[in-house]
């Protein structure tokens, strides 16, 4: 990955649901400069399009997608650093664009509706970790004028969702710029996700059924990554070979219950050393 011409760079985060995605996603936000979130789960279609496995609506799919417009939205993002708006991106809910150095762009998410509980990471260590990112930005240090500091500073869009990676997701694969995966393994995703109340929709409100994550959620999630391990077992190890081949960043010497804190100190380690690859100044 080269950023030249660029108005933004894609982090995209990938796993399971409840991995821990969306809470990674707003730590980063937090600590990295000039960065804001763009949620796939904020492209599903109407509950009227969405596809049934099992006689229930099956929401963990790509089907349940519209990926042409996550396809021209991450487009829009990389060419001018904020949320594309108008008629063709309505499902957006766009409000005004922001200028390059704003926070959060105005955006009206659904998912940013939804609890992710209490906050795993511990206030020092996050703490730790933007004096070590602002550190990393000054004068004289790799990060300097990658995303601050600049006339060509970037945005950098923390882009999350269950399904980024799979092959029915291959249109947006090369809108990402850096890939990175979460694991987690059966039952402690199945313990996350029943004790989610439910999830805000384009009609109202979604809340799964009793045996959703049997039927529904980990079906899909096998199904679609198990090219990624040995085996086939998404809880086993995985195929190096094929990670790197992909360009994906994972813990792969990590079981796959790695605490948050764990996870946000290799994010942070990963984002900034692709960074610093791509705008030329690993050297510095």
């Amino acid at each position: 990955m080269r950023i030249t011409e660029r108005k933004a760079v894609v982090v995209g985060l990938s796993g399971a649901s409840s991995s821990g995605k969306t809470t990674l996603a707003r730590l980063l936000r937090d600590i990295f400069p000039n960065s804001f979130i763009l949620h796939e789960d904020d492209f599903y279609r109407e509950e009227k399009e969405l596809p049934t496995k099992n006689g229930l609506l099956d929401w963990d799919c790509a089907e349940a997608l519209s990926i042409p417009d996550i396809k021209s939205s991450l487009s829009h993002i990389q060419d001018h650093g904020t949320f594309p708006v108008g008629p063709s991106h309505s499902k957006l809910r766009s409000r005004p664009e922001p200028t390059l150095n704003a926070a959060q762009p105005q955006f009206d998410s659904k998912e940013d509706r939804n609890d992710v509980g209490q906050c795993p990471v511990s206030d020092a260590a996050i703490a730790g970790l933007k004096g070590r990112v602002a550190a990393w930005t000054q004068p004289g240090r790799p990060g300097h004028g990658i995303l601050t500091s600049s006339e060509s500073a970037l945005r950098l869009c923390i882009f999350d969702g269950f399904l980024l990676y799979a092959p029915s997701m291959a249109e947006i694969q090369p809108h990402i710029d850096i890939k990175l995966f979460l694991r987690v393994g059966y039952e402690k995703a199945k313990a996350r996700r029943e004790a989610r109340t439910g999830y805000a929709t384009i009609e109202g409100w979604w809340a799964d059924p009793p045996g959703y994550v049997d039927k529904i959620v980990w079906p899909n999630y096998v199904e679609d990554h198990a090219w990624m391990f040995e085996d086939g077992n998404v809880e086993g190890k995985f195929k190096e070979d094929v990670l790197k081949e992909r360009g994906i960043h994972a813990q792969s010497q990590q079981g796959p219950d790695v605490d948050m804190e764990t996870t946000l100190v290799w994010t942070v380690d990963v984002i900034m050393k692709s960074l610093e690859i791509s705008s030329g100044n690993e050297k510095l």
